[in-house]
């Protein structure tokens, strides 16, 4: 990279976006022209995690770059409020103009979460979140054929609040990128733009929708039908909410793989109206770009939909980073959300006291083939805390009170084969339980955990009246 840094900076987050569904990283069927663009002509972080497969946790770690326990937005219902200092605030410290147009999912507007101004902002509705989800210890016995199915009542081609909203969230990015050309060109600003696509509800704009035919869409992988047995914790996630059950048939269900690979064309195509405004803008060689996901998908992989879990489909993200001067490449060690943090204030040239606290690292910084990373899991559905340790290509995953995971992700890339009671990988099991316990003692996290939620729930009006708090399935968009 040049000693020329840039002077912008555009970040754009999807949601619910598994890597793997882009065609730069070899899906046969998904066509993402824009991000493999991107992707083309940036630092591509193959091995990327969330801090936590679930929208509020992993998006107070991506703001604080601080892993999920050490500050305690465990679930959908305890969401980033601002109280621990964002990457927002500090550009603002240094009068780096900072702006966030789309999706945020904090607590609301009225909290300082380090953006000088919001444009179109989804927070956690009513302030609250999904205050049900936190009722855990025990789980509780959910009436599914009352409660609304998590997709929503209709899958197939049409549009949604949900498209509407992104198509809004696109044009005001596009708005405000014309206005900034207006702008001082010398004058630093960092632009957050973040859609909701290809979250569910999964119903595809008609231009998308006819891209994908139903009867042509790969089965899941690891389906109990075909005589595969869940993880205990998995399959107690499942018995809570049984979304696979929900389908009304085979064909919606190949109906909803294929308008989530619709979902992802259509958020390529955002994109891409937002990387044709920066090229065509007087400020294109100075402005670096990134692109992320909160969280991935399992899409029916072992019979489980949403995210939720530590599998690679759910816990996996899209991580790309393009810098002016800065030659592209592949990097295949482990990187995380948390990593946004440090990445943007280096980008921007800002230079902060180092923070012990502070879990991510710039990925401007040479690749640390040692290092390992974390992601956790506290939220609704989960009968106990669940880690997920990655580092190199060796991935564990510790449950409170269930057996362990390991992969191999370099022989065994789709987790068919848990090698943890294989004798000859005792040693490796043993070395990422190690690793896990460097981030946190998992024990003492649950027993916080379930201490908080106990806490939430009873202000709320003990177990009944919080099972009544919070949708089932995506947050409104803003009126």
């Amino acid at each position: 990279m040049s000693d020329q840094r840039p002077k912008h900076l555009v970040i754009i987050m999807s949601d619910e976006h598994d890597p793997r569904c882009m065609g730069i990283n070899g899906h046969p069927v998904v066509q993402t022209p824009n991000l493999d663009g991107l992707a083309r002509n940036s630092l591509h972080f193959r091995a990327a995690s969330t801090p936590s497969p679930i929208c509020v946790p992993a998006r107070a770690a991506l703001a604080t770059g601080r892993y999920v326990n050490a500050i305690g937005n465990w679930d959908n219902a305890m969401p980033y409020d601002g109280q621990v200092p964002s990457w927002g605030h500090v550009l603002r410290r240094h009068g780096v103009r900072v702006e966030s147009v789309g999706k945020l999912h904090y607590r609301g507007v009225a909290d300082d979460t380090g953006f000088d101004h919001q444009y179109l902002p989804m927070h956690v509705h009513g302030g609250k979140g999904q205050v049900w989800g936190s009722v855990r210890h025990p789980l509780p016995d959910i009436n599914h054929t009352a409660r609304p199915r998590m997709f929503g009542p209709y899958i197939g081609e049409g549009e949604s609040a949900y498209t509407n909203y992104d198509r809004s969230v696109a044009h005001q990015a596009l708005d405000w990128l014309g206005d900034a050309a207006t702008r001082d060109p010398e004058a630093p600003w960092v632009l957050f733009v973040s859609f909701v696509a290809p979250h569910f509800p999964l119903v595809a704009p008609a231009e998308f929708a006819r891209m994908y035919r139903p009867e042509d869409m790969p089965r899941g992988k690891l389906l109990p039908e075909d005589g595969f047995a869940r993880h205990p914790w998995a399959e107690a996630m499942h018995r809570f909410w049984p979304h696979d059950e929900t389908f009304i048939d085979a064909a919606e269900r190949q109906r909803a793989i294929a308008m989530y690979f619709a979902l992802c064309s259509f958020m390529d195509h955002n994109v891409g109206l937002i990387r044709d405004a920066i090229a065509a803008g007087p400020f294109a060689a100075d402005t670096a770009v990134m692109y992320f996901s909160d969280h991935g998908d399992n899409l029916g992989a072992r019979g489980l939909w949403g995210k939720s879990t530590l599998y690679q489909e759910s816990v996996a993200v899209p991580l790309l980073l393009s810098v002016p001067g800065r030659a592209p490449a592949v990097i295949d060690t482990p990187a995380s959300l948390v990593d946004v943090y440090p990445t943007v204030l280096d980008i921007m040239g800002i230079h902060e006291p180092a923070d012990p606290a502070m879990a991510g690292r710039s990925l401007l910084a040479p690749p640390d083939p040692a290092r390992a990373v974390l992601s956790e899991y506290h939220a609704v559905g989960a009968p106990s805390a669940a880690f997920m340790v990655r580092k190199g290509t060796w991935k564990y995953h510790h449950y409170i009170g269930y057996p362990p995971e390991l992969f191999d992700l370099a022989s065994d890339p789709e987790e068919t084969r848990n090698l943890a009671d294989d004798p000859a990988h005792a040693h490796v099991l043993a070395e990422m339980h190690g690793e896990l316990c460097k981030f946190c003692d998992p024990d003492a996290v649950d027993a916080r955990v379930r201490a908080d939620q106990a806490m939430l729930v009873d202000r709320f009006g003990g177990r009944e009246e919080a099972l009544d708090i919070g949708g089932s399935g995506a947050t409104p968009v803003p009126a």
